[in-house]
Parts: structure tokens; sequence; C-alpha cells
């Protein structure tokens, strides 16, 4: 296990914002750490170490009186990353011209040096984004298409992506052709085969999730990037929901297009994504908004967006010591045990089912769960107006069911709480009130 000591003591302000007199202090926030960096044991272990994670507990500002589940929409940032990006916006608006264009914004860059590490690929390959969505469009829109050429994704793929395409289809008249996968799909090979069998001549590029976002599937990305690599189709992977979720590289996918959002599972300032371009790959693709010819083959070309403040990017970098000072594999352990923990519970009821699997192959955190003979949406508008519970009711043509999310920062006790509520909702029904009037 790597010492996360190091990264520990590397908390705190950058110089620029240290410039500037603030009230931003580490030491400040409840002490873990100390306690992260002398944790010991496997990640299992630490997974149901309640001491430990009380301790990330006290890092938010997350509003107790609620219970959130929805974190895979986005995620509440620590307290440490909310100061630091603060004290940020306060020094950039000193005098933007030059605090924020002369001192902040060369600073970037040791932010997408420090992403380019932890996904395990090159500085030069990186451009920092608003979220997933901005990544993928760039990809989506990016490309050279003909009238009459397709693009391939799922029936399960995330709805803004797909209207993308669709836009394309009435702009440029390509096709878009969707396909079903199984739910849950515990069969990697079973994935390739249904993409690769959906590929046609005409099929210019593939869209696909790394984990989708409606049931928590996760799929065989480097299968299918080398399958359709075999045949000259560039692969764009979403992965909005994955990095930093669960533990894996570049190397692990060998994709050529990855995007994904920071403020899901990094727990960075809301309104930050990360794009990664294979330099070779550069080239082809062009941006969302116009570059410098100088730039065709700089990642940089990507972020072409007009000014923008760049307190929420610094700040990333408080977020991934943040990340790093659990360590991955600790947290992706603990993810997949609060699924786990609630998952367990209700699946005792033969009522209640799951529409994502619990093999740790396929899924960790997000998990999709239904109750026979309840309509979804009326489960999520119970559980907010009786509980204040926040979950995600999904009603998709070959499925419905609520999606659950938890994250670090969720206690024991608020899944109980959400399982209390299932449950009553199991034995006994809606309440009169919800039912529609005979």
């Amino acid at each position: 296990m790597y010492s996360r000591r190091k990264f520990l003591g590397t908390l705190g302000l950058p110089a620029a914002a240290s410039m500037m007199a603030t009230t931003f202090n580490p030491a400040s926030i409840p002490g873990y750490f100390e306690m992260l960096a002398n944790k010991s044991g496997t990640p299992d272990q630490i997974a149901q170490d309640e001491d430990f994670w009380h301790e990330i507990q006290q890092a938010f500002t997350v509003d107790r009186s609620l219970v959130n589940l929805n974190n895979g929409g986005v995620s509440p940032a620590p307290a440490i990353v909310q100061q630091a990006m603060k004290a940020h916006l306060d020094y950039m608006n000193q005098a933007p011209v030059y605090t924020m264009w002369r001192i902040l914004q060369p600073q970037a860059e040791g932010v997408r040096q420090r992403l380019a590490r932890e996904f395990g690929a090159s500085a030069e390959e990186i451009a920092l984004t608003r979220n997933a969505s901005e990544g993928l469009q760039i990809c989506q829109n990016g490309f050279d298409f003909e009238p009459g050429d397709e693009v391939l994704t799922t029936t399960q793929d995330y709805g803004r992506m797909i209207n993308t395409f669709k836009q394309r289809e009435r702009r440029d008249g390509i096709v878009l052709k969707q396909f079903s996968i199984p739910i849950p799909a515990e069969d990697p090979d079973e994935i390739v085969r249904l993409f690769e069998a959906n590929i046609t001549p005409k099929t210019k590029a593939i869209l696909m999730c790394h984990i989708i976002n409606i049931t928590g599937q996760i799929l065989p990305v480097k299968g299918v990037v080398q399958m359709a690599r075999k045949r000259g189709i560039p692969v764009i992977v979403d992965g909005a929901h994955s990095f930093a979720h669960f533990a894996f590289k570049q190397e692990d996918l060998d994709c050529d297009y990855f995007a994904t959002s920071l403020h899901k599972w990094l727990l960075a300032p809301i309104g930050t994504g990360m794009l990664y371009v294979r330099k070779n790959k550069i080239k082809d693709l062009w941006p969302m908004q116009a570059a410098t010819e100088a730039r065709d083959e700089d990642i940089r070309k990507f972020e072409e967006i007009g000014t923008h403040p760049e307190a929420n990017q610094i700040a990333i970098s408080e977020a991934l010591t943040f990340h790093q000072g659990i360590g991955a594999e600790n947290k992706e352990a603990r993810l997949r045990y609060l699924r786990d923990y609630w998952a367990n519970r209700l699946l005792e009821y033969d009522r209640i089912y799951l529409n994502t699997s619990q093999d740790p192959r396929f899924s960790c955190c997000i998990g999709n769960v239904g109750i026979r003979g309840i309509d979804t949406t009326l489960v999520g508008k119970y559980m907010w107006d009786e509980h204040r519970i926040i979950i995600t009711p999904i009603k998709h043509k070959e499925f419905e069911g609520a999606r659950v999310t938890a994250n670090v920062y969720t206690t024991i006790e608020e899944l109980e709480r959400f399982c209390d509520a299932m449950e009553y909702l199991a034995n006994n029904g809606l309440p009169a009130k919800y039912l529609p009037a005979d």
C-alpha cells in the first residue's frame, strides 16, 4: 500500500492564492489528516471501518436533515475544496486581468499534470473542460461526417449525448443507430459481440459508456475499443461516472477519446471536467470553438471557450489531494460496500428487484432498484415528501427503477432510513394519497 502521508502534506493553498489575506485554514477542517496518513488495512477492511469514514464524513458541509442519494447527478465538494475555490475567486477578483490571466491561468498547467498522472496519460493529452457533456460533445461534433454516415450507441446511453447525435442527424444527415443490451449485463464478450453485430460498412464512430448512469452497469470498454480499432472505427468513451469512482487507468481502457465530469466522484468544484484525446488523434478532431491553426495539434485547443473563471479549475487540485489521501482502492471498496449495504437488505423482499449486477466486475456504487407493482416516479415522490430522501426515478422504455447513489460522506444511518422507507412500501404499498383517484 502506498503512503498517503506525502499527499496530505501538500494540502493548503497554492502560492497565488496565499498572496491574499484569507481565513482559509486547513487545520480548521476536522482532523482527518493524521488519521488518513496512518490508516492501514486492506481496502475491504477499511471499507467497513466506520470510525475511519466518520472522519471523512466530517469533511463535508452537507445538510444532514435530508438524505442525498443522487450523487450521480452532482456531488458536494469537501469543505477544503470549497474554501480553496473561494480563496482563488477572491484573489482573482483583485485585478482579474492580472490575477486571473497572469497568475491563476498558468497554474492550470499544474492541474493538467496532476490529472494526467491520476489517469495514466500525458499532460499533453488532457484538456480541462466544464463537464463530461462538453468533452463528449467536442468529440461528437469534432469528427467530419458525411450524409449517410452512421454512428452507433446503445439505448441506455446518456440522453444529452444521444441528442447531440440526433442534432447531427438533422444538421448533417448522419444516421444514429441504437441497440439494446441486457439488464444487468454480466457477459463482457456478449457486449462486445453486440457492438460488433451492429456495425455496418457505414459505421464511422461508436459512443459507449464506461459505466451507464441509469443502471450502474460497467461495460467492457477495452474489448469494444480494440474490436472497433481493427475496423478503423473510433470509440468515444463516456466516463462521466467512472473517473475517481473505481480504480482504473487509461491503459485499462486503451481508448483514444474519454471524457468525464470531476464534480461527481472526484468531488471537485461544480463545473469541472476532463477530456482525454490520444496525442496522435488531436490534430484531426475539431474543437467546438475556434482555435488558431498553430494549435491544431495542441490539446489546449479544446479549451477555447473565451473568458471563464479559473478558480474552479485550480481547486481541482484540492479534490485530487483529498481523493488520493483516501486512496482509490479504499474509496472504491467503500462505495461498493455502501451500495451492497442497502441492496442486500432490500433484496430480502421478494417484491423488490435490482436492475444492477452486484458482481464487482460490473458495478460499483450506482444501483437501480424497484418495487414490483409501484410506479417508480411515485416512489421518488413518496421518498421526498415523507422522508426528505433524494433518489432518481428512472422510467426507461426497457425498464424502470430508482437510481440510488451514495458517496463517501453518506452515513450508514442514512442508508438505513432509505431502507426503512423502501421496506414500508414493500410491505404496505403507497399511502392512499399517492394513489390515483377512482
